[in-house]
């Protein structure tokens, strides 16, 4: 999927791809589609396409940012509007520890946790629904979202934009087809070692914190 996602952005005109991008990073948390696809693949793959100069670097930014503050935003009404009802829907009941997980993370470190909720995919799917049946006052919700949104777009879109420069080189020297394939190895890597990270030990910290107390 991956692999198919990059030829695509690759190949379309700008406009697809702005699209494309804004829709992915926007649909994550709104309609869960992070569960399938993470939206920061869609960034950091905007990033490279900006470094070729096939789209505007700024532009990419302000609509990944813009994107993931509303697709957030639709998620939290969600969240508020069907309350437990969310819960028992059958996306989240196949991952019924990791949502409790999420919750004790949630209770444990408030408006924190959708900050940090931003940098790892499954929280990034479900984070702004929890928020929403957790009835957390929106504008409080609102100010984590969007510095979250900030860092983790303008962040993803420059790590793209720095892979890009690689990527040219492959492409040059080995063609097209080989460019895509270092692009996505280098991608998943990227993904696999940022996920492993921060936000997944603080996520078990508060939840053993939360049991213990």
């Amino acid at each position: 999927m991956l692999n198919g996602l990059a030829d695509w952005l690759l190949a379309v005109p700008a406009p697809a791809a702005y699209a494309a991008i804004a829709l992915l990073v926007f649909s994550e948390a709104a309609i869960f589609v992070g569960f399938v696809l993470p939206g920061e693949t869609a960034v950091i793959l905007g990033g490279v396409l900006a470094e070729t100069g096939r789209l505007s670097l700024s532009m990419v930014i302000v609509i990944v940012v813009v994107a993931a503050i509303l697709g957030d935003s639709v998620g939290f009404e969600v969240g508020r509007h069907l309350g437990p009802r969310v819960l028992r829907s059958r996306i989240l009941r196949r991952h019924e520890v990791r949502v409790a997980r999420a919750q004790g993370f949630l209770r444990e470190r408030g408006g924190w946790a959708v900050f940090l909720g931003r940098f790892t995919a499954f929280l990034r799917a479900v984070m702004p629904a929890l928020a929403g049946t957790s009835r957390m006052p929106y504008p409080r919700f609102l100010a984590f979202n969007a510095a979250g949104g900030l860092a983790w777009g303008t962040g993803f879109v420059l790590v793209g934009y720095f892979a890009g420069q690689s990527y040219g080189a492959v492409e040059k020297a080995l063609g097209r087809g080989s460019g895509v394939l270092a692009l996505v190895a280098a991608a998943a890597a990227l993904l696999w070692w940022h996920r492993r990270r921060k936000v997944t030990p603080i996520l078990q910290e508060s939840v053993d914190d939360a049991s213990q107390s």
